[in-house]
């Protein structure tokens, strides 16, 4: 981590609340896109911040909490239908500037993950390729959007059991794969994306 990162936006006197901005779920078979931004109070920043994927699922949802606590988060969801029309890109840009919105007070600057900046943004913002690794604020934005998405995944996986989502969170597992074969495809299941797409096209013939 690089706290250098903030500190630098900071010094500018026009920036007083730097918005970290990540995604989960970009590439599962079903389930929504989750966002979360999340501005973190520079005098409470809880330990242990990291890159979500270099966590522990443990040690991610013990952070979850402290991070609610102390900071100004939004999360938001677009679902499969969304994701169908515009594609998941479009649909990803969308759900960080829906979380960016849900925010109690707008952000001056957002530091995006990844590398490319979502287009309409309500701020000015840059991204960080890799920004989940670097930059605290994004850290703690891909901590709140992985537990939060793997847990409405988990209640998914309780209305459609076989699917395996609550281990695999809608990716194209070798389980997944298995029960869409023998249960078929739900609503919430990303119809335009091709493993799907596939096997819609081969039921109708």
């Amino acid at each position: 981590m690089d706290p250098e990162i903030e500190k630098r936006l900071y010094a500018d006197p026009l920036i007083t609340r730097i918005a970290g901005v990540d995604e989960v779920g970009r590439g599962p078979w079903a389930g929504p896109v989750t966002a979360c931004a999340v501005v973190l109070d520079p005098d409470n920043i809880p330990e242990g911040l990291n890159d979500s994927k270099a966590l522990t699922k443990r040690r991610r949802e013990a952070l979850l909490q402290p991070i609610l606590d102390s900071a100004d988060v939004g999360i938001a969801h677009v679902g499969v239908e969304v994701i169908d029309r515009i594609n998941i890109l479009q649909a990803t840009f969308l759900a960080m500037r829906l979380a960016l919105g849900k925010l109690r007070q707008p952000a001056d600057y957002a530091l995006i993950d990844g590398n490319k900046i979502p287009p309409e943004m309500p701020c000015p913002a840059e991204c960080l390729i890799k920004g989940d690794a670097r930059s605290l604020s994004i850290a703690a934005a891909s901590i709140v959007a992985k537990v939060t998405r793997d847990n409405l995944m988990v209640a998914l996986a309780q209305q459609h059991p076989g699917y395996g989502w609550e281990k695999n969170a809608g990716y194209g597992t070798k389980q997944h794969i298995s029960a869409l074969n023998e249960i078929g495809v739900t609503q919430h299941h990303r119809r335009s994306f091709k493993p799907i797409h596939k096997i819609l096209c081969e039921e109708k013939n």
